[in-house]
């Protein structure tokens, strides 16, 4: 662990050390600021975006920050490195007690992203010439908090168990009493090349993934970050280069929880993490839990173009299995209690299988978990009651002037992908020694 969080500063410092350096304070920057000092850092992420060049370095001081307009997202364009977590000061660097976030409302709903991105988005390349120039950069982002729970809408009763804050969440077109649908994006989503490390962050109330990368080539590290209460995924790397291991992929130390499936009927998507066609994937260290579906997925892509690699993770409560794999044409589930959990190591594209087990100790989350949360997303359902009598004198009449019989669909959600509660997230960082997401000195 101390190997790990040396490397995670080594990093940090040696980016530090070749671009030049750019200060940015919602609290007591201004526009108008040089932004090259932290006596006069500038006001927003967006302006120092606009102004940094490939290979610098922003550092963000705590605070909520917005878009340009206050739209409510941020573009990156370049290679560059965002270090969050500062006081305004810039003296202290502590993500828990200075969290620089970015979490927008529901009104900046109406000001969507000209591409398909999220709070974050990367437009780094749009063609293959573009993403092979990119070849050898570097991109960080570190430290920053993410939560789209204010942006989403909610139904005002649906699907709300006793001591959740919100009812069940809302698929664009509908909207509860919000002014504006929920924004159905990815929290970091965009095409990027190159070299890129996103370590020490929060994904919040991801209304459709936490983070969903388009790489063409390089390595990704997504490093000791927490994805709480996420929808489809938490995290989900597709290569879009057609060569097998073009992309290397290491997912470590992440503490996953509350994933939740695509729709309210919870039968499609809801995983932590999952192994992408022409990915070579190294997933370890994390906890995957309380998964609608599995904590890892194996069943999209040709197995034969794929090296996983899945070792000392600690699975728990996750609904349908901690892992599942195709065998055609089925999709097998394992639980790594299972006898069987030995045969998964036998599926194509499996490379080392070691150390994974279940959580021992649930009190390790004592006072962080939400008891109300956690209470109603075990008993979280979905079901349907049909009532159809083509009998009725109204389906009567209707056959006699030609018209189809109906009936009527009732349906009953429990709970799906309600908000969770920001009040105590942060506790999750150093929960579990030796996985999950880590405390950040």
């Amino acid at each position: 662990m101390k190997k790990l969080l040396s490397i995670l500063f080594c990093l940090t410092f040696a980016m530090s050390a070749f671009g030049a350096d750019w200060y940015v304070s919602a609290g007591v920057g201004k526009k108008k600021n040089e932004g090259t000092s932290k006596d006069a850092p500038l006001k927003a992420i967006w302006n120092a975006l606009e102004k940094a060049a490939p290979g610098d370095v922003i550092h963000v001081a705590q605070g909520n920050y917005h878009g340009k307009t206050s739209c409510g997202w941020i573009l990156i364009d370049k290679p560059i490195t965002i270090i969050g977590g500062y006081s305004d000061d810039f003296s202290v660097r502590d993500i828990t007690k200075y969290p620089t976030m970015l979490k927008p409302t529901n009104e900046m709903n109406q000001t969507k992203p000209a591409m398909d991105i999220g709070t974050v988005g990367f437009k780094m390349w749009a063609s293959a010439n573009q993403a092979d120039a990119l070849k050898g950069t570097t991109t960080v982002i570190d430290g920053l908090y993410i939560d789209q729970g204010d942006a989403n809408s909610y139904h005002a009763v649906k699907g709300k168990p006793e001591g959740v804050e919100t009812g069940m969440y809302l698929d664009p077109p509908a909207k509860g009493n919000t002014p504006f649908p929920s924004i159905n994006s990815a929290e970091m989503k965009g095409k990027t090349a190159g070299n890129l490390t996103i370590q020490n962050c929060v994904f919040l109330n991801a209304s459709n993934y936490g983070i969903q990368i388009s790489h063409h080539e390089g390595d990704v590290k997504i490093l000791n970050n927490l994805f709480i209460n996420n929808r489809m995924q938490a995290c989900d790397l597709l290569c879009t280069k057609n060569e097998n291991g073009a992309v290397k992929f290491e997912f470590a130390y992440n503490t996953v929880l509350f994933t939740w499936s695509r729709t309210s009927e919870m039968t499609d998507m809801g995983f932590a993490v999952r192994a992408n066609a022409k990915v070579d994937a190294n997933i370890h260290h994390n906890i995957l839990g309380l998964s609608i579906l599995y904590g890892f997925d194996n069943t999209k892509g040709d197995d034969k173009t794929k090296k996983v690699s899945l070792d000392n993770n600690i699975f728990f409560l996750n609904k349908k299995g901690d892992a599942a794999v195709t065998i055609s044409p089925n999709i097998k589930p394992f639980f790594v209690t299972d006898d069987a959990w030995e045969d998964f190591e036998d599926c194509t594209g499996i490379e080392s299988l070691e150390g994974n087990k279940s959580l021992t100790d649930p009190a390790l989350f004592k006072d962080i978990i939400d008891k109300a949360y956690l209470e109603g997303f075990l008993a979280a359902s979905y079901s349907e009651k049909t009532d159809y009598n083509e009998n009725s004198a109204a389906n009567v009449f209707r056959e006699a002037m030609g018209m189809n019989k109906v009936g009527q669909i009732e349906t009953k959600v429990s709970m799906f992908a309600n908000r969770y509660p920001s009040e105590n997230v942060l506790k999750f960082f150093g929960a579990v020694q030796g996985a999950g997401a880590q405390a950040v000195k």
